[in-house]
């Protein structure tokens, strides 16, 4: 269970020894509370924390000395193959540049970061490439120190001027929205000698999520891209070496991906790796989309399949394999927080801007039949861009939220203040909900628009509400044909086009659309990554695709950046969650809260599955026994 979050102050003391030795500096004392950390007295008179690991608001899990984590079965084998399935093509491998090309899946796996995260805490960061990191209290720097047999996968070493150079390629060549979010983070960066780097942070900076984000930081070989004069923001097939358990094998492109175990992998005894990448090789099959991916899986073309589709959940999972008994279907817990997915509008197109308007067009989607009828009564509606009771904006906001929220009432509607929590509209079981369609019809008229003679809503200047739909998997259809035709019955001149996948990526990554279906990807604990995702300054950016601005949001975000505890951060974003679902820019559909996975009965996992991950090309294992029975039976092709 998640120990009790503590704010920066009580972790500080909680970690300060009862009667400081004399200590010089790089000394590392071990404390109480399973945390290795030492407060080191310098010449500055300042408290300096040294640990293994880090977390913003609350404890660390594991101890300095842990010989592994939790949920991984330590003596699982290592060896055999996994290999899955993604859609659509690829024509890149590299995954930094996002904007000059389609990277292939797992492409940036290769690479390791400076800190990793396990799956069954919230917040916590363990050293990888670093053995310790070291920070004052005040958070204006961090070093870290390095470990010293860390070497690429071409066998050179990897060091603190590798580090540097990595920092320097994205502050110069990294998509628009992280440039500027590092820049204004970091003041000033050296590699204090060829195994301590360290990052000052401008004063000016939030210091939530300063530490974390530099501790999120990859590291590229120097050599070789001063020697191949490769860019990071380029779209290429050739690759830089990593220093991670897995290399490039096979690249066919657009068609497939082998990954293969490096055998002189630097990491493979910390205590944080046992248990984990247990493949030899991970495969990667494309297909032109999912019903094809399908069929391939059946065949045994590849052999794990998580199943997105509840109509195949429910209806197709009748084919030989399974009746022999040679695939498992599963049902497991997932506790991540499910993406805030809905159809999104642009906010961008003028015609978007009235908040009655999106209202009306989202009152035509009914969730209820939908899920009823389509997926089998297999999900829950989405309520909050914060899916959880940790950080879900509820009732009447009270307390801490209610403090934040006055601090911006002029810039509010007043029932923000006076009103619960905005909940999605609820829906019949027919597929028009003929209460909702009035509703919207007179949405729309206090938006300026009436229903013309031939149906069809006009403005005041006789214009009609022309809205594309884009979307590029052929497998939604029969989600949004309904949801299409209601917009049709309101009067809506709607099109649903459906386009190939490197058209719609191109189109989504220039904010050519009008609706599509979309999401965000949020976490447990928010800080710096917010105001990419929902701020002015990002609204243009790829991970902002509904292009939200909002003067509220930017001086709520203030709280969650600036916030020294969990509780202050969790205030701050319900108040940011209960802003953003009134202004309503994404009409929210559903989530499923589970892990619908399908195997080669060749596959084991441990018992005590973590709560934040399924795991399946992490602490997953080959038997290679049941692959070999498999194999004799003619499971494969």
């Amino acid at each position: 269970m998640q120990k009790r979050p503590q704010s920066r102050a009580q972790v500080a003391a909680a970690q300060r020894p009862a009667k400081l030795k004399q200590a010089i500096w790089g000394s590392v004392l071990l404390l109480g509370g399973g945390i290795w950390a030492g407060q080191l007295f310098a010449e500055s008179h300042e408290n300096i924390t040294v640990s293994h690991g880090y977390n913003e608001f609350g404890d660390l899990k594991y101890p300095a000395d842990f010989p592994h984590l939790d949920y991984v079965n330590p003596d699982a084998p290592k060896g055999g193959e996994i290999s899955v399935s993604s859609n659509g093509s690829f024509d890149s491998m590299n995954p930094f540049a996002t904007l000059t090309g389609t990277p292939g899946a797992l492409a940036s796996s290769v690479y390791e970061r400076m800190m990793t995260a396990t799956s069954d805490e919230v917040g916590s960061v363990y050293c990888l490439l670093c053995e310790t990191l070291e920070y004052p209290e005040d958070e204006s720097w961090v070093i870290f120190n390095l470990r010293k047999d860390i070497t690429f996968s071409d066998g050179t070493p990897m060091t603190a001027h590798d580090v540097i150079h990595t920092h320097e390629l994205f502050r110069e060549q990294g998509t628009p929205s992280y440039r500027a979010g590092i820049v204004q983070l970091v003041e000033s960066y050296e590699a204090i000698d060829d195994h301590t780097v360290k990052f000052s942070f401008s004063a000016d900076s939030p210091v939530s999520g300063r530490i974390s984000q530099m501790g999120s930081s990859i590291v590229f070989s120097k050599a070789w891209y001063e020697e191949t004069g490769a860019r990071l923001d380029e779209s290429r097939m050739e690759t830089s070496p990593g220093t991670g358990e897995y290399v490039i094998g096979e690249v066919d492109p657009g068609r497939q991906i082998i990954y293969t175990r490096n055998p002189d992998y630097w990491g493979r005894d910390l205590p944080i790796n046992q248990g984990r990448s247990n493949f030899d090789a991970i495969r990667i099959e494309y297909f032109a989309d999912t019903s094809a991916a399908f069929e391939a899986f059946k065949a045994g073309e590849f052999t794990f399949r998580r199943e997105s589709s509840s109509l195949n959940w429910a209806t197709a999972y009748d084919f030989p394999a399974l009746e022999k008994g040679w695939v498992v279907r599963d049902t497991l817990e997932d506790g991540t927080l499910p993406a805030a997915t809905g159809f999104v509008f642009n906010l961008r197109r003028e015609k978007f801007q009235d908040r009655n308007l999106r209202l009306a067009i989202g009152r035509m989607f009914n969730f209820t039949w939908t899920n009823e009828n389509l997926q089998y009564g297999l999900f829950q509606q989405r309520t909050s861009f914060w899916e959880n009771d940790r950080l879900r904006a509820t009732g009447l906001p009270e307390g801490r939220e209610l403090e934040m929220l006055e601090t911006v009432r002029d810039l509010l509607p007043a029932e923000i203040f006076t009103e619960e929590a905005f909940m999605p509209h609820e829906s019949g079981t027919r597929p028009l909900d003929r209460g909702n369609l009035r509703e919207a019809l007179a949405l729309m008229e206090a938006a300026g628009y009436v229903t013309g003679d031939d149906g069809l809503l006009r403005d005041a200047n006789g214009g009609t509400l022309d809205i594309e739909f884009l979307e590029t998997r052929q497998s939604f259809d029969r989600i949004l044909n309904p949801y299409i035709e209601n917009l049709q019955r309101l009067g809506v001149n709607i099109t649903y086009n459906r386009v190939d996948p490197s058209q719609y990526q191109a189109r989504t990554q220039a904010n050519d659309f009008d609706m599509i279906f979309g999401f965000w990807v949020n976490g447990l604990q928010e800080g710096r990554g917010i105001e990419q995702k929902f701020g002015c300054e990002d609204k243009d950016d790829v991970f902002n695709p509904a292009g939200y601005c909002n003067p509220a949001f930017e001086e709520l975000a203030k709280f969650v950046t600036a916030a020294d505890d969990y509780e202050e951060m969790s205030a701050g974003v319900r108040a940011i969650d209960r802003i953003m679902r009134h202004e309503y820019f994404i009409v929210p559909v559903w989530y499923l809260g589970k892990n619908w996975v399908a195997y080669y009965d060749m596959y084991e996992y441990p018992e005590n599955l973590p709560e934040f991950g399924l795991g399946h090309l992490d602490y997953w294992w080959f038997n290679q026994d049941k692959a070999d029975a498999l194999t004799a039976a003619g499971a494969f092709q």
